[in-house]
This record gives C-alpha cells, structure tokens and sequence, in this order.
C-alpha cells in the first residue's frame, strides 16, 4: 500500500559538524569497506552529492530533511537504527526504509526506485 507523506525524513549515520565530515571523507577514501553509513556512500561520493540523487532531489518535489545521527536523536531520542528513512507527518514518525534494507543498496538509483515504490 503506497503511502502520501508530506515528509520525508533521512538519517545519516554519522555524526554533525566539519570535523565530523572530514573524518567521513577520509574514512571513505582509505577504508571504504567499513565505512558505517551506507546512505552517505549512496548520496554523496568522497567530497560532493551524487548527481543522480541530486537531479531526484530536486525534481522530485517531495519535501525532504536530511539529519545527522546526533541531531536525530536530540530530537527524537536514541531508540532508532541508523541509517534510515522515515515519513513525518506532524510529530509522528513511520520507518519508510529501514537500516537493513539501506545497507543491501548499491547506488542512488536503487535508493531513488524504492523510495518511488513505497510513497
């Protein structure tokens, strides 16, 4: 059953802040295989956006959040895996994609065409 959210809501695992990002970036160049977060490595290549996500993103006409691990559970709490979709409608929160089925992912397109299926 397709739902209509008005919101969609990403969750990084990772951290906040440039620090933090530099590290990621870092992380992703010299040990790609244990890199934690699979929808960082879906949507953003080593340094920039995947232009294929960016082109979704932007056309799609969907209202999307993107939040950071820690800013998530600053303002939901910690009882969530990480990474993760979710739809928002006001306050409440329902698991769109979850963290297993981001990390059987290969790429954006694969990410753009479950999105697609489930809203």
């Amino acid at each position: 059953m397709k739902t209509s959210p008005t919101h969609l809501l990403f969750v990084y695992n990772a951290d906040s802040g440039i620090r933090n990002a530099i590290l990621d970036s870092m992380h992703k160049v010299l040990s790609p295989s244990t890199y934690q977060c699979s929808l960082c490595d879906i949507t953003f290549g080593k340094v920039s956006e995947n232009k294929v996500w960016n082109k979704f993103r932007r056309e799609r006409g969907l209202e999307m959040e993107f939040l950071h691990r820690d800013e998530f559970i600053q303002q939901y709490g910690p009882q969530f895996n990480f990474p993760s979709v979710y739809t928002r409608q006001d306050e409440s929160l329902d698991i769109l994609i979850s963290s297993e089925e981001l990390n059987r992912l290969n790429n954006a397109e694969e990410l753009i065409g479950l999105i697609q299926e489930r809203i």
